[in-house]
């Protein structure tokens, strides 16, 4: 089991200690070290969780991008409210946020589609994610289209198709230790910065 670089209990900003756990997973973890479980709520207020990739975070939050018309889409511009849950067996750590999110500037929205794989993007044109698919066929099909629609030159942004970023109100720190007596320590945001406190296990 990696340990964290030096006494991640001193610490005295979330980010910062955010951005070395992030970078340890990269180091340990087989496979997307970014991957996040994402909790909402529906209309009547049953939970949804699913596992969504980070792909940004600073000072103003932690960044993801969805289709708009999909369940967690649907279920996040209902409430404006989220949970992340980021776990990385092979650090045995875990991290969780909780806080209102909001929906990314255009500019933002843009610079990441157009980063995304050509693949990736037509994928976000020909998916209509979360609803009944009738056949595979279907899906190829719509795939087939909109390839020879953007067969030249660049790929648009589909309108329906942008991020969120969840801004924190509280992000807790957890290293497993013998006996689950485990580190927890949680960041609570304040009109004066942030306010650490350290939890039972």
């Amino acid at each position: 089991m990696m340990e964290a670089s030096g006494d991640f209990t001193e610490s005295s900003e979330p980010f910062r200690l955010f951005a070395t756990w992030l970078d340890d997973a990269t180091n340990s973890e087989p496979n997307d070290p970014n991957g996040v479980a994402l909790a909402t709520v529906d209309p009547e207020g049953m939970p949804d969780v699913r596992m969504v990739l980070l792909k940004g975070f600073d000072e103003k939050g932690f960044v993801f991008y969805t289709n708009f018309e999909s369940a967690k889409g649907r279920e996040l511009l209902s409430t404006m409210k989220a949970a992340m849950c980021f776990h990385w067996k092979s650090l045995r750590r875990q991290v969780r946020v909780r806080g209102p999110v909001e929906i990314v500037s255009n500019e933002e929205a843009d610079a990441y589609f157009a980063s995304r794989p050509r693949g990736s993007r037509i994928g976000a044109w020909a998916s209509k994610q979360s609803r009944q698919l009738e056949s595979r066929f279907a899906l190829e099909k719509a795939v087939a289209e909109y390839t020879a629609r953007y067969a030249i030159g660049e790929i648009p942004r589909p309108a329906h198709w942008s991020g969120f970023r969840l801004v924190p109100q509280t992000i807790e720190f957890w290293h497993d230790r013998p006996f689950r007596l485990h580190d927890r320590i949680v960041f609570t945001r304040t009109a004066d910065g942030w306010e650490k406190t350290r939890l039972y296990p």
